[in-house]
């Protein structure tokens, strides 16, 4: 059986953490941003934790990750 190839999007966008975790970035964050307000942008800063009803789907997309 041929090898699963890994989907570039969810290669470029996440990154697996030695814990089994998946680290993304935040949302909402690229553009119209002159109406959201300071306090939302900073809260809108770093990185978080793909939720638990996601992983399923992050790991069909990131086979051998």
């Amino acid at each position: 059986m041929p090898k699963m190839k890994t989907k570039s999007s969810a290669k470029k966008r996440l990154k697996v953490l030695g814990n089994g975790g998946v680290k993304r970035s935040m949302a909402f964050k690229r553009h119209i941003l002159t109406k959201k307000t300071t306090k939302s942008k900073r809260q809108l800063r770093g990185t978080t934790m793909v939720h638990a009803t996601n992983m399923a789907s992050v790991r069909a997309m990131m086979p051998y990750a």
